[in-house]
């Protein structure tokens, strides 16, 4: 759950954006330009009074509050006991998947073979495991960041390996936005760390992207899924032609 101090930091920065000073928000809502300073300074604000000034302003008020849980610290991986729970139930994960993917309750069940009662149970389970918050009318919001990575080689990375890596990269790589790319390379250590650290700055930009697609409507977007690999390698088969 965002603070009240993250709050009314968004609030700030929107009417900054706006070109809202504390006086011309003073006069919106009928209160001295000293007590609009006050209100903000001490960071103490009412929910009536944050959606009073949010109208005044022309801010939407769901706005302030999405971004301000959005800039909210956040873990940027599971622990070892919360991926082997998601790992004991295929229902478990899949519900997981969706909410990363920032799908609805309804979203999820016209999808899926579940039944509402089931899916809010999961969803129930996944705010107990610490990956959501959930909230009235079954909402929710996430626990982890925009630059969420399962544990390296644990429990949900080796399924991948096991079942998810064939079944990827068995498409053809033809379709409107998709591609595939096998580019080998003889790199210094400190170019692939050079690497590694765009490769990181690319999970952002996806990030960013699909944070800022949220708010189309779902027919306008399509699931998409970036599986990126980077290590020293070489194909057995080539393995095996090397001199002796």
């Amino acid at each position: 759950m965002s603070s009240p101090e993250q709050v009314l930091a968004v609030l700030r920065a929107q009417l900054r954006a706006a070109n809202i000073t504390y006086r011309q928000l003073a006069e919106r809502i009928d209160m001295s330009e000293s007590s609009v300073k006050r209100m903000f300074g001490q960071k103490d604000m009412t929910l009536t009074r944050l959606a009073q000034i949010c109208k005044a302003a022309g801010i939407p008020m769901e706005d302030v509050l999405r971004l301000a849980a959005d800039a909210t610290p956040h873990a940027d991986t599971l622990t070892l006991a919360q991926e082997k729970s998601l790992m004991a139930n295929p229902r478990l994960l899949l519900v997981a998947i969706c909410c990363l993917g920032h799908w609805t309750l309804d979203q999820i069940i016209e999808t899926y073979s579940m039944s509402e009662p089931e899916c809010i149970g999961l969803l129930v389970e996944l705010d107990r495991l610490g990956l959501i918050e959930l909230k009235p009318g079954n909402r929710y919001t996430m626990r982890v960041s925009n630059a969420f990575r399962w544990i390296a080689d644990g429990p949900v990375q080796q399924y991948v390996r096991e079942h998810v890596v064939g079944d990827y990269f068995g498409g053809r790589f033809d379709g409107n936005g998709e591609m595939l790319m096998c580019l080998p390379a003889r790199l210094s250590s400190a170019s692939a760390q050079e690497l590694q650290q765009k490769i990181q700055q690319l999970a952002g930009e996806l990030a960013r992207l699909h944070q800022g697609d949220r708010k189309l409507a779902s027919a306008e977007r399509e699931g998409m899924t970036l599986l990126l690999g980077f290590r020293s390698w070489e194909f057995a088969a080539f393995t095996a032609l090397r001199r002796k």
